[in-house]
């Protein structure tokens, strides 16, 4: 939901508050930049994630300081942004970006040891499709070095923008060129490991570029 925290002040125009537009954005996304405070400095980490429900997953070593933080209960604020593409206008000014972002603000918890399998199997599958079937089982030691994250989709913001600039009347005389160039990404081809053996392929994903 959004609060007076998560509103929007700048453009509010851009905000939205449709949960499946914000859970849209997240099924979407393959990293999170999450933000924490230590002692009054702020750090920004880059993470790995996936939604699960109602929550995001997060994971990472338990000798993260980050992943401590987060377990303890510590507050998060974490973003997702997708940037679709480049506007350019007639004047610097207007240039912009095309984009779908989320911000959360939470407070993070430890996954339960007896849910772990389940996040991780999650947080597998939506970075590798198909693969948690695929790969041995976790060994005791990996558990054991893992912190799985989550963070409650209780206070959220949604900002969108899109389409063309909005070039000053007086400037649509200009001949400089003005639209939106598309960015996305994408897959290319799968690369095999140099000490993958022969013969050695079952799981290899398909080819797509």
């Amino acid at each position: 939901m959004t609060s007076a925290r998560t509103r929007v002040r700048r453009l509010p125009e851009k905000q939205v508050r449709d949960l499946e537009a914000m859970h849209a954005i997240l099924d979407a996304a393959y990293v999170a930049q999450v933000g924490i405070s230590v002692d009054g400095q702020p750090f920004v980490v880059p993470m790995a994630c996936a939604r699960d429900g109602d929550h995001l997953l997060l994971h990472g070593s338990t000798g993260s300081r980050l992943m401590r933080t987060l377990a303890e209960g510590g507050p998060v604020c974490v973003s997702v942004l997708h940037l679709d593409g480049l506007v350019y206008a007639r004047s610097a000014f207007e240039s912009s970006m095309n984009y779908r972002s989320a911000t959360i603000l939470g407070v993070a918890e430890q996954v339960p040891d007896d849910e772990m399998l389940p996040a991780l199997e999650r947080l597998t599958e939506h970075l590798f499709p198909g693969r948690w079937a695929e790969l041995r089982p976790p060994k005791k030691k990996e558990l054991a070095a893992t912190l799985v994250i989550r963070v409650p989709l209780d206070e959220w913001s949604v900002k969108v923008g899109e389409g063309y600039g909005e070039d000053d009347p007086d400037d649509l005389d200009e001949t400089v060129w003005a639209g939106v160039v598309p960015l996305a990404t994408v897959a290319g081809q799968p690369e095999d490991a140099p000490d993958l053996k022969s013969g050695q392929v079952r799981g290899r994903p398909p080819g797509c570029g």
